[in-house]
């Protein structure tokens, strides 16, 4: 096994995945994953691939990701790693995919209207 190349988005966050044999050393944009997500829960999302497929440790992943904010880099790049880790072994997909990981998630930010102050919020109404 050499590389495995992946994508993973989440509203306008790309995640390239690269994913390889390894230690288990996860680099976003050439950082360090717990130095790019400082917070448990951004941590724990990227990481649930592997603890669902019982790989943790096994594997080096290379990200970069690009777009979006915190939230959405997280689980752009739990996509991509979801996406690789079936690649690998196609046995992971059944326990991926009953928690939701291998589905890109659809939701978008609705676009803003002419006339109006948001996508659905209006301009306060005068009758006189």
């Amino acid at each position: 096994m050499s590389v495995v190349n992946t994508l993973g988005r989440r509203k306008s966050s790309v995640a390239r995945v690269y994913l390889t044999k390894g230690k288990g050393n996860i680099t976003v944009n050439k950082r360090d994953v717990k130095e790019y997500f400082a917070t448990a829960v951004l941590l724990e999302k990227v990481n649930q691939p592997f603890n669902l497929t019982e790989t943790a440790g096994q594997y080096d992943v290379k990200v970069n990701v690009d777009g979006g904010g915190v939230n959405g880099q997280a689980e752009a790049i739990r996509l991509g790693i979801s996406r690789a880790l079936v690649e690998i072994n196609p046995d992971y997909k059944p326990a991926l995919k009953a928690e939701g990981l291998m589905t890109r998630d659809p939701r978008m930010v609705e676009r803003k209207k002419p006339g109006q102050k948001k996508a659905r919020k209006k301009f306060q109404f005068s009758k006189r």
